[in-house]
């Protein structure tokens, strides 16, 4: 019997109002050629203060990874939160599947808004793909970048030497794409450092039945052109300040893959890893994830050249 009530759509509603009352507004955007783009951008822009895109991942819509970050950072930034292409209300009838053509559309959007100079971009998880293309397109619009949790070093020859909890594409798709409540319990143990347990199957479908069931095909479809032929070798070099944030226990992308993002990076990245949490930091320590984003974009002054955990202490 399906369920009168949906909590998640409920709560759906809830995040509406209170990036609302943060001073959001929704607009959808025709970007042309059958490609829509929907976003949360200021009602009325500040020309004092500084311009921070932030980009969601693949579990969720914007509202649903980014909620946590909209009061304490609409203060002190002009936020523009776009729903990604095949994610909340955005969509195209075009074929393009690479963080390429996502980060192009991000770049439209932000441009149909009439945002001048550079800006902020922060990406967590696969945002974090597309924030990086993003600087490697346009680097001469974009200032700072944070990068939470995000292996864009991942080569596809990784999977086959097990760094991986899954052991396909295939297996990812399923677990990232969820359509039985077996699958959600799947996605949040190896998501989070302390996983909730006992939640009821009923609250798991009807998180599936709201979040899980449109435009499914182009999101596997994503999924798939991320992990193809990847290869490090073919990662464009970008020089941009960059604070890299992650999880101590990321079981998504390994501690490997934050390393190796600061190698790739080199001298102009600080690597910060948060203790006690795994790939879904936004959830689990959105506090430490805020005061580390806000030293970064705000500080005029360079930052210093060492990876330090969330205690403070530098990481040998």
């Amino acid at each position: 019997m399906p369920m009168c009530f949906s909590l998640i759509a409920s709560r759906d509603s809830c995040f509406r109002y209170s990036f609302s009352s943060a001073g959001l507004k929704s607009t959808t955007t025709d970007l042309g050629e059958g490609t829509i783009i929907h976003s949360w951008v200021p009602k009325h822009p500040s020309p004092s203060k500084p311009t921070l895109l932030l980009i969601h991942g693949i579990g969720a819509n914007a509202m649903w990874q980014w909620h946590e970050f909209i009061t304490p950072l609409t203060s002190r930034f002009n936020l523009y939160v776009p729903d990604l292409i095949f994610f909340g209300d955005s969509y195209s009838s075009r074929s393009e599947r690479s963080e390429t053509f996502q980060a192009q559309c991000v770049m439209g959007l932000m441009e149909a808004h009439g945002v001048k100079g550079k800006m902020h971009v922060a990406g967590i998880s696969y945002g974090g793909f597309v924030a990086y293309s993003m600087a490697a397109q346009y680097g001469e619009r974009i200032e700072r970048l944070v990068l939470c949790c995000a292996g864009v070093c991942a080569e596809e020859k990784d999977m086959e030497k097990g760094m991986f909890q899954v052991k396909s594409v295939e297996e990812a798709v399923s677990i990232l794409l969820p359509q039985r409540a077996a699958q959600v319990r799947q996605l949040m143990k190896i998501s989070f450092y302390k996983p909730a347990t006992n939640v009821p199957s009923c609250f798991l479908n009807d998180f599936i039945e709201v979040m899980c069931t449109d435009h499914v095909q182009e999101r596997r479809e994503l999924i798939q052109a991320l992990h193809k032929d990847r290869k490090m070798s073919d990662l464009p070099k970008i020089t941009h300040p960059t604070l890299i944030i992650w999880g101590e226990h990321d079981l998504v992308f390994p501690m490997e893959l934050a390393h190796r993002l600061k190698r790739q990076i080199g001298e102009s990245a600080e690597l910060v890893t948060i203790k006690d949490a795994g790939h879904a930091i936004n959830v689990e320590k959105p506090k430490e994830m805020q005061k580390y984003m806000k030293s970064f974009l705000l500080d005029p002054l360079p930052q210093p050249k060492q990876e330090k955990q969330s205690n403070g202490h530098k990481v040998d």
